[in-house]
């Protein structure tokens, strides 16, 4: 089992589930001989407050570029933008609004904007989790898993908001100090290839935070909405997506530990093979 020093949050507890061990009494503050450079994306926008956060927080030890999508690109899963034309604007050396998905975003800055690979790819900060079966949705989590398979470490980074919580504040320090020293333990330690981190925080006061564990994927369910509407002309269209339902899953699930006030992180691979299914194949194919 690993310990990964945590940023300073005050003395909160310490949770293990068998893969991350954080203890979050230690500083996450890199030597200033030890500058890395980071990519920093997202699928809310390059305005949005969530990677402004995130950004700030990675500036204290981090060499940032920012280039991300110019507006909202939530849930556009690994949409590659590949029949229409892409343009970019740069704002200035380290900021690029990019009109397309968060992976148009990744893989433009990687293989033609940045002058140098990073060392590090991180996501977010999202508003709204990412749990369960919401990776496969979304574009947070697909920027991430974009640079992993362009071969480079990665981080996505949510912020999980209560819609039954009357505290309507959007608690980004907290989820940026746990995302930071995620960050510097990726790029000390290193991932298998093929490997993202998908980190999850309760959107709640820093001091509230229980710990944060380890967490496998669970299982995220909303209620089903197709929304017929007329237009003013009276042709039909439709919205889809509906709120949420409920987490399942056991306990060292990710969204079971969010909603009991953990921040979970959860080690995702890009190679979906069931390899246990495969004698079962064979044997059809022998049949």
């Amino acid at each position: 089992m690993s310990v990964i020093p945590n940023c300073d949050l005050g003395k909160a507890s310490i949770v293990a589930t068998g893969y991350f061990l954080f203890s979050f009494e230690q500083s996450c503050v890199l030597q200033k001989d030890k500058i890395v450079r980071i990519l920093l994306s997202n699928d809310d926008g390059i305005d949005a407050p969530g990677i402004k956060a995130m950004e700030a927080a990675l500036l204290e030890f981090a060499d940032v570029w920012v280039i991300a999508p110019s507006g909202e690109q939530s849930a556009k899963s690994h949409a590659l933008t590949m029949h229409k034309p892409i343009r970019a604007v740069v704002r200035d050396s380290r900021h690029i609004a990019i009109a397309g998905t968060p992976v148009d975003s990744v893989y433009m800055a990687i293989h033609h904007f940045m002058p140098e690979p990073p060392d590090l790819v991180v996501s977010g900060i999202n508003k709204g989790a990412n749990l369960g079966d919401d990776i496969h949705y979304s574009g947070t989590v697909a920027a991430a898993r974009e640079a992993c398979l362009l071969g480079f470490p990665s981080l996505a980074v949510s912020l999980h908001l209560d819609s039954e919580s009357e505290d309507k504040t959007l608690h980004w320090d907290t989820a940026s100090p746990v995302a930071c020293s995620l960050a510097k333990k990726i790029h000390e330690d290193g991932l298998p290839p093929l490997t993202l981190i998908n980190l999850n925080v309760p959107n709640i006061p820093k001091g509230e935070l229980k710990g944060v564990s380890s967490a496998e994927l669970g299982r995220h369910h909303y209620h089903p909405l197709v929304e017929e509407r007329l237009d003013p002309r009276g042709k039909r269209y439709y919205w889809l997506g509906g709120l949420h339902d409920k987490f399942s899953g056991s306990e060292a699930t990710d969204g079971v530990l969010v909603e009991r006030g953990y921040a979970s992180v959860t080690p995702v691979g890009t190679n979906a093979t069931l390899r246990g299914l495969l004698p079962k194949i064979e044997g059809w194919l022998e049949g």
